[in-house]
């Protein structure tokens, strides 16, 4: 566009895609589907993107009288994995004339104080981790639309849940050991009363009993080094058979392990393999690399946002769990035989 010139209208994209402006207003507020075609609709999100075309936020809000704008409810960001979700729920927000305000509950878990006067006035809707669901009453989100990500489907305070599937990622970690020959497991477990981590123990205790001559000791932890070091060293070292892998809920728990490992002059993986869940960054930066489940958090945040979008149009939201991944490096090995 030249100089000087007004900033493009729907209009202007109706024109340059050869359609009206209800079938761009369609198209660009998401709500073509049934009304105008797959083709259509991909000409006039072309001609938006090359004229630069945004629309009119403020105006569109009052048609609407909405405020177009979720809250996102978590933990504190004491990991990038919650920095995903954000990315994610915040990239499907922005396609559809949204915006995110990330809430992250001060204390990691438990109440917290309202962000707003009143939530209800200034939010459309909340997408809420269930680590930090009890943060939802204090800001009387649960009286707003709302999708819970990491929570009981059956359970639930939201509208939708959207998990990912981490009892998969649980039973993937649980077989791989078993299959090296693993007996004697210890379990890191996160001290959180949350159901995904509730879910993590049921999962392992299933695979692990089923294992003929198994064993398993469960040591909880707060999600800290520190913290993992010190629960991990007082378990390692009390009586009866050393276990030959540890599971642990977190990435930040192994490197805790390996470093109460360290200390009890033990190696991994050749005396105690060692696991993780999440593959942050972290997994590739301990030595040995260490053995993961893979959790895609952005697609977590996307899966959040599009089901909590569904819910606001009144539309059911799209079900199934999303698929996770074991990420095997150099911290599993066979047990060693001496």
């Amino acid at each position: 566009m030249a100089r000087g010139s007004t900033r493009p209208t729907s209009r202007d994209v109706a024109q340059a895609a050869g359609v009206s402006q209800a079938a761009v207003s369609l198209v660009l507020g998401d709500k073509w589907r049934g009304r105008v075609s797959e083709t259509t609709a991909e000409r006039v999100r072309e001609a938006a993107r090359e004229l630069g075309y945004r629309p009119n936020l403020a105006a569109r809000n009052l048609r609407l009288g909405r405020t177009r704008t979720v809250l996102l409810v978590v933990p504190a960001l004491t990991t990038e994995f919650f920095a995903g979700v954000y990315t994610g729920a915040a990239r499907v927000a922005a396609e559809h004339g949204f915006g995110v305000v990330l809430y992250p509950s001060p204390e990691g878990v438990g109440p917290a104080r309202d962000p707003f006067a009143s939530a209800q006035a200034a939010l459309d809707g909340v997408l809420a981790s269930s680590m930090a669901a009890d943060a939802l009453t204090a800001i009387r989100g649960d009286q707003l639309p709302l999708v819970m990500l990491d929570s009981d489907p059956s359970g639930s305070l939201g509208a939708a849940t959207v998990n990912l599937d981490i009892a998969d990622g649980v039973r993937q970690v649980a077989d791989h050991l078993l299959g090296l020959g693993h007996r004697h497991f210890l379990h890191l477990a996160a001290d959180i009363p949350s159901w995904t981590f509730e879910v993590r123990a049921r999962e392992l205790a299933a695979r692990v009993g089923a294992a003929a001559g198994s064993s398993l000791r469960t040591a909880p932890a707060p999600i800290s080094i520190d913290g993992a070091l010190a629960a991990a060293e007082a378990a390692l070292s009390a009586p009866g058979p050393r276990p030959t892998a540890v599971v642990c809920d977190d990435d930040k728990l192994a490197a805790g392990v390996y470093k109460a490992l360290r200390r009890l002059g033990l190696r991994v993986p050749d005396d105690v393999s060692v696991t993780g869940l999440d593959d942050l960054a972290l997994a590739t930066a301990l030595d040995p690399e260490l053995t993961t489940v893979r959790l895609d958090a952005e697609l977590f945040g996307e899966r959040g946002m599009r089901a909590l979008l569904a819910v606001l149009e009144g539309r059911t939201p799209d079900g199934g769990d999303i698929p996770v991944e074991l990420v095997v490096r150099a911290s599993t090995a066979p047990p060693n035989a001496s």
